[in-house]
């Protein structure tokens, strides 16, 4: 990702890049050191901690999203295990399909095979979710299909920090 040559560009955006990652895993390391790479070569990144006081999470993150020509997924062990997460990659994986939009998934430290099937760690962590959600099936079932859709996509394998 040295250069900017491999995002998608078009005129009806805001941002360049939409980071989404699991914030207690890799904020402080991984997705910090991406997000001042980025920043350095002078493309725009939303990273959640941009957001306005009293501004309603979902709301923004959601219209972030839609706003973004790109967006960099960075699939870590329990990144399943947020409802948060999961509900912006059914949101990334839907602005891929409606408006084109490019999604660059990054497995830290996890296969993407268990991102794609759901199994070991990984899948452990979506599990836990899925039994503590008052999500409905259909909203469960939305999860899963993003995890295999976005699991089959061409990215980074990441087994270290570096």
């Amino acid at each position: 990702m040295a250069s900017t040559s491999s995002f998608a560009f078009s005129s009806n955006t805001t941002y360049d890049v939409f980071l989404s990652f699991r914030g207690i895993e890799t904020r402080h390391n991984f997705t910090s050191h991406l997000h001042a790479a980025l920043c350095r070569k002078n493309i725009t990144t939303f990273i959640d901690d941009i957001l306005e006081r009293g501004e309603g999470i979902s709301p923004a993150l959601m219209k972030a999203i839609e706003e973004s020509k790109n967006s960099v997924v960075i699939f870590s062990e329990n990144y399943a295990s947020s409802r948060w997460c999961l509900d912006e990659l059914v949101k990334i994986i839907d602005c891929e399909k409606k408006l084109g939009r490019k999604v660059l998934p990054i497995f830290y430290r996890v296969n993407p095979s268990d991102v794609r099937k759901q199994t070991g760690k990984f899948g452990e962590a979506f599990g836990k979710v899925k039994e503590n959600s008052k999500h409905s099936l259909d909203g469960v079932e939305k999860w899963r299909t993003a995890l295999m859709e976005a699991g089959n996509l061409s990215g980074w394998v990441s087994s270290d920090s570096r």
